[in-house]
């Protein structure tokens, strides 16, 4: 940011223009020219373990946009609740916003009443000034400080030494280990994965790759005309409109009363894109394929919604029945011509399968009234959180303890506690996600699990360069102004401090030598 540079010395009748503005009883300045527009303060994303400074990042048409408190640069009471009133958008390539307390005026200041001389000398606590000018609104004397903004930022956030920019989301400049680990090769586990659902309170599944995938429900959809009754309509997905299917119609299962928490399944049935709407979303399994089984015979030759199910797999040691889905039977076939005749209208399948080569896919799960996004790459499963954790003593808060998980010991973190957020007010249940690492694979408590959110390189912004280690872990943003949205994308490898990694490596080393 470029130093606004007043002079004591400037020519006679040589005048400068400054924006005023208050924090607390002080008056502020900053030069016009380091201004880009005043606005109200955005709804905001809060970013976890951030300097007090950083309150969060908002919407500017469009772009990701860093909001810093002038109260938090000036080492002052930010508080706990979210800033409303003003803005100022700072110029740069980077813009930041600082919320102020209240903008006074535009004024027109002879550069040769500007003091910086004594500039250090006005400063109060925390403040880094550029000089002082008399200001007199109403005839009423006062004091404009003129502001060191880019001083105040350099000294509040440490810069990071690397960009870290969208490309690091796809795992391209992950460390080979974390990249090996996420594509499931050597020194992992992997297997098959199935997101599961519920249809009238029955859980059904398909294997993750068939899920595109899933988004909330539309607020408004157009009706088809003359459709049939499991036809809902068209939505708008991705520049397109999406075909939207009831599962229950598709399954013969009678209609119920939504609750708010219904889905789309968004999946690609013999090329073509449809969403089939359920109750809620209700995990990710991985998949031991000795666990699967074939679907009954007597099912089988059955013409109802027996016929659309693939297999039967037994998790929690046959307690729990899923039935997965084949996409490509759950249509009859005039309605699959009808299907692929509009599919071969809009898109060939060779640019269909294109496009899907370069989507990058994450889990969303929301922690207050903030949503994180987790390569599904690194995401093994979701569960329910446990009724019972085993305690591990002289452990920090944030290890809520260890849970025997088909086998595996494995540790359990509250993101709550780990973000350093106040506890879940309420009994609503939280759920588990398994996240895989290179060296490490844990459970972290979440408040809630949304849905799994399809983008590319080119829509993930960088996170506001704005924070040092401690916030290395966002590396991304993904901005959806059309639904007053924004999801902060996590690094797995870093959802751990080293400190703590170094507690799970011993941890592992005890397990180990048992």
């Amino acid at each position: 940011m470029a130093d606004p540079g007043p002079h004591a010395s400037a020519p006679a009748g040589d005048r400068r223009r400054f924006l005023t503005f208050r924090s607390d009883a002080d008056l502020y300045a900053l030069p016009v020219e380091m201004v880009s527009e005043i606005i109200c303060v955005p709804h905001l994303a809060r970013v976890p373990m951030a300097p007090k400074s950083l309150l969060g990042i908002g919407n500017l048409r469009g772009a990701a946009l860093p909001v810093a408190s002038l109260r938090g640069l000036l080492e002052r009471e930010v508080g706990n609740a979210p800033p409303s009133g003003v803005a100022i958008v700072l110029q740069g390539a980077a813009p930041v916003a600082l919320t102020v307390d209240k903008v006074e005026a535009l004024v027109l200041v002879e550069a040769a009443g500007i003091e910086t001389r004594q500039a250090e000398l006005a400063a109060g606590p925390g403040e880094r000034l550029h000089g002082t000018f008399a200001y007199a609104p109403g005839g009423a004397g006062a004091v404009a400080k003129i502001l060191d903004i880019a001083g105040l930022i350099g000294s509040s956030f440490a810069q990071r030494a690397s960009h870290r920019g969208p490309a690091r989301a796809a795992g391209s400049r992950a460390e080979p280990d974390l990249q090996r680990a996420w594509d499931g090769g050597e020194g992992t586990a992997h297997r098959g994965r199935m997101v599961t659902f519920e249809v009238a309170g029955q859980e059904y599944a398909l294997a993750l790759e068939d899920a595109r995938e899933i988004v909330p429900v539309p607020k408004r959809f157009a009706l088809v005309p003359r459709a049939e009754a499991l036809v809902l309509g068209m939505m708008s997905y991705r520049d397109t409109l999406l075909p939207l299917f009831s599962l229950r119609g598709l399954l013969g299962l009678p209609d119920g009363e939504p609750d708010g928490r219904e889905k789309v399944v968004v999946t690609s049935v013999h090329g073509a894109l449809v969403g089939l709407l359920v109750d809620h979303m209700r995990s990710v399994l991985p998949v031991d394929p000795e666990l699967m089984e074939d679907v009954p015979a007597v099912l089988a030759a059955r013409t109802g919604g027996e016929a659309r199910i693939r297999s039967i797999y037994r998790a929690e040691e046959g307690r729990r029945l899923i039935s997965v889905l084949a996409p490509e039977q759950l249509f009859k076939e005039d309605i699959m011509q009808r299907l692929a005749a509009g599919y071969a209208a809009t898109e060939t399948g060779a640019e269909a399968a294109a496009e899907e080569q370069k989507a990058l896919h994450y889990l969303v799960f929301r922690l207050g009234e903030n949503e994180f996004g987790l390569p599904v790459e690194a995401v093994d499963e979701v569960a329910a959180v446990p009724a019972r954790l085993t305690r591990v003593p002289k452990t920090p808060a944030f290890l809520e303890g260890v849970v025997n998980l088909r086998g595996e010991v494995l540790p359990v973190v509250d993101q709550r506690r780990r973000f350093g957020m106040p506890p879940l007010e309420g009994d609503a249940p939280r759920r588990l996600v398994v996240t895989r690492t290179a060296r490490h694979r844990a459970g972290i408590i979440v408040d809630a699990v949304s849905h799994v959110l399809r983008t590319s390189h080119d829509l993930i912004e960088p996170a506001p360069d704005l924070a040092g280690e401690d916030t290395r872990l966002v590396h991304g943003v993904v901005n959806l102004p059309a639904e007053g949205r924004m999801v902060l994308l996590l690094d797995p490898q870093e959802l751990l401090t080293r400190a703590e990694q170094g507690l799970l490596d011993a941890f592992a080393r005890r397990q180990g030598a048992r």
